[in-house]
């Protein structure tokens, strides 16, 4: 019989805390203009930072967008989700994505950096979208407004295994942590909010 898979829960404090520790090197070394949630898991975490990265840049405007991406397939007949072939879209910022990411510091915003598909996806197609508005503008604008469009990226967690796709060397990266190569349960999966943690705590408790 196969070993079972090893499982990591993860409290909503757990999560608060990795981005709180997190942000000061991300404001001093990105600070982002705008957020991008990959959902659902980004939505947390990014609303999250943005009260810490409010505090640190004194940065009161920051938004956060979402897009929605899916990796994980469904098994039939299961409660299982299984790792997809292909990225689907599932939400985008619309058809004026582009001009909302151009000239800013975009940071993409997920929960965890398991095969690294979904964060390369994300990346690359909204370059994509720069690119298209920078066709709009003036030839003698492009090179200064491709300049100043950056992106980054941050994740809560970041397992430690090799992954399916590769990020650009000069894309900043941020994790609050990272993790062996276990199935991360977060609470907002939890239907029982009380026994997530109290198993996450015996958890800890047994490893001590």
């Amino acid at each position: 019989m196969a070993d079972e898979v090893e499982h990591l829960r993860v409290t909503y404090n757990d999560i608060h805390n990795l981005i709180r520790k997190c942000t000061p090197k991300i404001a001093k070394e990105f600070n982002p203009d705008l957020m991008v949630a990959i959902g659902g898991g980004g939505f947390f975490p990014a609303r999250v930072m943005r009260t810490f990265l409010r505090e640190e840049t004194e940065h009161k405007a920051l938004q956060i967008q979402a897009i929605g991406l899916s990796l994980y397939e469904p098994v039939e007949g299961t409660s299982v989700n299984v790792i997809g072939h292909e990225v689907i879209r599932t939400q985008w910022l619309g058809p004026n994505s582009g001009k909302l990411l151009l000239g800013r510091r975009n940071l993409i915003v997920d929960e965890v950096d398991d095969t690294r598909k979904t964060l390369h996806y994300a990346l690359s197609e909204l370059q994509k979208d720069v690119e298209e508005e920078l066709l709009t503008r003036p030839e003698s604008e492009r090179a200064a407004l491709r300049e100043a469009t950056k992106f980054g990226i941050f994740v809560v967690h970041n397992k430690n295994k090799g992954k399916l796709a590769d990020l650009p060397a000069d894309t900043p990266y941020f994790a609050g942590a990272t993790v062996e190569d276990v199935w991360l349960d977060y609470p907002w999966e939890a239907m029982d909010i009380e026994e997530h943690d109290r198993l996450a705590f015996a958890d800890r408790k047994s490893k001590t």
